[in-house]
């Protein structure tokens, strides 16, 4: 057999169509530019090819000009939202295009663009933290229809305001750490951050005193029981920084030189700048409410100033008027989106860039928001969906998948432990649907998990599929193509050349993965795109047993016809 048929009975490789109408591998014809720029002899250089690429990814008009409308949808369908600072200007100058036309030139486009346009470019290239937003966002949204009719739980009643709110609310957000954001239902109202508080006011004193200077105060173990438990450990030490007394000793930290006015400024600033700059309220009500009925906070308090866990000169009445204040902050499940995003990127938020803790404060945060951070459901959710989390008793859930994105579920009604059951419920789903749980990577692609990546770029998995099944098949790892099969790769999925696994078992001589895949229901005469058979594959390459059981096959399958 000469060597160009063996090249392409062996091909397992995906390769690219040509556009329509055009020849093989030739890129389809464009309309001729309107603004001849200034090139070298290969064509424009450094930043103005970026531009000229990234302007020659839209359809253009006879004139050589783009849409603006399309402009703005690319970039809203990759998640990228008018508000973010970081496109505002070019979002202003889109919106303020010629309006008799709406069409833009090249170099109205480059103006644009040029303030941010490494992020523009990514976003257009489909590159962003999660490239398939659209398709995560539509998940989130049958997840959020879903979850509206579940009506367990109750609200909480030991503070009287937050008896009052209504059950019926729910509201998910969701921002990468590239800024990609969404949101759906009630995402716009208002709540009471109360527990979730507890994460800023230890990542501030972690940035103040450092893990060592910190941990002499409060430990780090998860308690057992529940958030507001008259307990220390057997040092007299609050059991972690995510249970209330744990929070209250976190808090007296917090910048102790200064007056209360002035610490409870900085807190609400800290939050402030992990939302991206949205300026959170405070609710004065629940503040009352909440230091009107904080017996066993107080009770917790005088306990530790008993045991000696305070740093000494602690004003133990200013730090408990403080605790209730930074509970009582106020934000709404985009905002505490952004912050969740924040944490996921090392600090850093997303959208102002602005590097509000340092790295190594998160990591000792999400530490502890994944061994403590649900009360004493924390165990359980780390065994069941593994990611940090933390859930305050207003139904709001704070949960950060690290160098990916933050997400925020708010619904108000609790379950036995003081966790949101509509937030419980959207994560199982979550981690059902997508890997994110931390030790997802030990088995994707393993066969043991049909789970999506949001990490991949569209389609990229069944590529990818097709790919390490046609290889497998042709090297003969039976053990790998069990587990391709077993993990939703279509045995009978065919290349670009319309080459499948059975084909490249065949062309090999690899009878056992032929058995295998025959048995499977795989059908025993696929024709590739040169009018190759797998019979005619094993018979080219005197493979006689394997072309004897593909024979067998094809008379038991009426539908097929033996070559």
């Amino acid at each position: 057999m000469g060597a160009p048929a063996r090249a392409r009975q062996n091909r397992a490789a995906i390769t690219t169509p040509a556009g329509p109408g055009s020849r093989e591998g030739a890129p389809p014809a464009r309309p001729a530019r309107s603004d001849d720029q200034p090139t070298g002899p290969t064509g424009p250089t450094g930043a103005e090819a970026i531009y000229r690429t990234l302007f020659d990814s839209f359809d253009r008009d006879k004139d050589g000009k783009i849409s603006h409308w399309e402009v703005l949808s690319r970039l809203q369908r990759s998640g990228l939202l008018p508000d973010d600072p970081r496109i505002q200007h070019a979002l202003t100058g889109l919106r303020a295009a010629d309006a008799s036309s709406k069409q833009i030139s090249f170099q109205q486009f480059k103006n644009l663009v040029r303030h941010n346009s490494s992020l523009i470019q990514r976003a257009v290239e489909g590159n962003l933290a999660v490239p398939d937003f659209s398709a995560l966002t539509s998940d989130i949204d049958q997840m959020y229809r879903e979850l509206l009719p579940v009506r367990s739980g109750s609200v909480a009643d030991y503070i009287p305001q937050l008896r009052r709110v209504d059950p019926e609310q729910l509201a998910i957000a969701v921002c990468t750490v590239d800024g990609q954001r969404f949101s759906a239902g009630d995402a716009q109202v208002a709540f009471c951050l109360q527990s979730v508080s507890k994460t800023v006011s230890y990542c501030l004193a972690l940035d103040e005193h450092g893990v060592d200077g910190v941990h002499r105060h409060v430990s780090r173990e998860p308690s057992g029981q529940s958030f507001n438990e008259l307990a220390l450990n057997p040092k007299g030490l609050p059991h972690n920084p995510m249970v209330n007394a744990g929070a209250i000793m976190t808090t007296s930290l917090i910048r102790p030189d200064l007056d209360i006015a002035d610490r409870f400024d900085q807190v609400a600033a800290t939050w402030q700048r992990l939302a991206g700059g949205r300026r959170p309220g405070f609710n004065n009500a629940v503040y009352l409410s909440e230091r009107q009925t904080a017996d066993r906070n107080f009770a917790l308090g005088y306990s530790m100033r008993e045991s000696g866990a305070f740093r000494p000169g602690t004003d133990l009445l200013q730090t408990l008027e403080f605790y209730f204040q930074s509970c009582s902050i106020e934000v709404n499940a985009e905002m505490l989106a952004i912050a969740a995003a924040s944490l996921a990127n090392a600090g850093v938020c997303p959208l102002t860039e602005d590097p509000v803790f340092s790295a190594t404060t998160v990591q000792s945060c999400l530490s502890l928001m994944s061994s403590c951070g649900m009360y004493d459901f924390s165990g359980e959710f780390a065994f069941t969906i593994g990611l940090p989390a933390k859930s305050g008793v207003s139904g709001a859930l704070m949960l950060v998948i690290p160098g990916l994105m933050g997400i925020c579920i708010w619904s108000p009604r609790l379950d036995e432990h003081g966790n949101s059951v509509r937030g419980i419920e959207f994560c199982r789903k979550l981690v059902a649907s997508y890997n994110v749980h931390v030790f997802d990577s030990l088995i994707t692609g393993r066969g043991r998990t049909a789970k999506r990546d949001p990490r991949r770029k569209k389609n990229r998995s069944q590529i990818e599929g097709v790919v390490a099944l046609t290889w497998a098949a042709s090297q003969g790892d039976l053990n790998e193509v069990r587990a391709l099969i077993a993990s939703g790769v279509d045995p009978a999925t065919a290349d670009y050349d319309g080459r499948t696994a059975l084909h490249l078992a065949a062309a090999e001589g690899q009878l056992e993965v032929v058995k295998y895949l025959l048995a499977a229901g795989t059908n025993p005469h696929p024709v590739d795109r040169w009018g190759g058979t797998p019979l005619s594959d094993a018979k080219s390459n005197e493979h006689t047993d394997v072309a004897d059981l593909l024979r067998q096959a094809l008379q038991t399958t009426p539908e097929a016809v033996a070559v």
